[in-house]
């Protein structure tokens, strides 16, 4: 949705992933929150990606093995989809990785395990504030 900024945008995941939380409950697989949640994102009018390959680079090499997005929204956000007893450190250096390889500076970390899901809501920033990168900003379409 043209206009929209991160914080925009992250309110209508959570929101989402509380509406996929009540309907489906706790417990289920990462890939069937997944694919429920990028559609509920898409009928409330959000373009959603969906296991998008994030590159790497290594000196002058790039790489385009080993990381792979649950979710980008708008091109501006990385949400990134658990189905665990306990997110670990690990969970969120994961997305602070590809918050810092893609150039988005806000993604969530949903853990749809929680009974209630508002306790498995982890909001990360990277750069907010600053001025996106020119490759994040050619990606959006702008």
């Amino acid at each position: 949705m043209q206009g929209m900024r991160e914080n925009d945008i992250g309110t209508i995941v959570v929101q989402s992933a509380i509406a996929v939380h009540r309907t489906l409950g706790p417990g289920l697989l990462e890939s069937v929150y997944e694919v429920v949640l990028a559609h509920e994102l898409q009928q409330r009018g959000l373009q959603v990606q969906r296991q998008v390959p994030i590159p790497i680079r290594y000196g002058s090499i790039r790489f385009d093995e080993g990381f792979r997005a649950d979710l980008i929204v708008e091109n501006m956000v990385v949400v990134e989809l658990k189905s665990v007893e306990l997110v670990s450190a690990n969970h969120k250096k994961q997305l602070q990785t590809y918050l810092r390889l893609t150039g988005c500076a806000l993604g969530y970390l949903l853990n749809f395990s929680e009974a209630l899901m508002k306790d498995g809501i982890i909001r990360v920033v990277y750069r907010l504030n600053e001025e996106k990168p020119p490759r994040l900003r050619a990606s959006a379409g702008e």
